[in-house]
């Protein structure tokens, strides 16, 4: 991992990721790293720091394919505390190469989308689900909106980015809704005394639409060219 860095002031943008690189079990092996600062929350489905909660950094990690450790959530904390990311925070997993990612923005609305499709479906299928963790999630979603969002419309915005992942892989000529183990992440401003409070984040909302294009666009361009 490299050198630790200090933490940046909290901004209104989401600030770029920072690519890691790490030797794991003899495999080179990168990492997406926000650190956020302080001023953000975020909803996510994420294996660490997951639902809706205060969140001052976000790590999109790589793993080696057949993952086998039965602490996620411990591994990539310890990732996190390697980089020099302190507080609380968000840790998503994935097999895809994350140094192959992509971003795109619409308006103030930001997305990075790192994806793999290997391994993908309808989520409805009439196969039996599994309990327990699942395999490391491999099209993952990272956003953020410049302003405040009601827990309503946090919720909001992960049903909006899906949907657009979702389109995004039909207009790419793509059989599925997704791969079993997709993972999203959408952050945005804490509330604060006299700001304004969104309350809806659907996809023909102000903030709901830019998020759309934006998610839109990044999946299209983050997805490989082969299977």
């Amino acid at each position: 991992m490299p050198a630790l860095l200090p933490q940046p002031r909290t901004g209104t943008r989401l600030p770029a990721p920072e690519c890691l690189t790490r030797v794991e079990d003899g495999e080179r092996l990168h990492a997406l790293l926000w650190r956020l600062g302080p001023g953000w929350r975020t909803v996510s489905s994420a294996v660490l720091g997951g639902g809706i909660t205060e969140s001052e950094w976000v790590l999109n990690a790589q793993v080696a394919h057949g993952y086998r450790r039965t602490d996620p959530a411990r591994h990539l904390a310890g990732l996190a505390r390697d980089a020099g990311a302190r507080g609380p925070g968000v840790g998503l997993m994935t097999a895809a190469d994350v140094s192959a990612h992509a971003g795109a923005r619409d308006g103030g609305a930001q997305a990075v989308v790192t994806a793999g499709i290997s391994v993908r479906g309808w989520a409805a299928s009439p196969g039996a689900g599994v309990s327990g963790a699942s395999s490391p999630g491999t099209i993952n979603i990272v956003a953020a909106l410049p302003v405040a969002l009601t827990d309503a419309a946090l919720v909001n915005a992960v049903m909006t980015a899906t949907e657009a992942k979702v389109q995004a892989l039909l207009d790419a000529g793509l059989d599925c809704s997704g791969t079993p183990t997709d993972a999203v992440c959408v952050a945005a401003r804490t509330p604060r005394e006299g700001a304004e409070l969104h309350s809806f984040a659907g996809p023909r909302s102000e903030w709901g639409a830019r998020l759309a294009r934006a998610v839109h666009r990044a999946v299209l361009d983050a997805l490989p060219d082969g299977p």
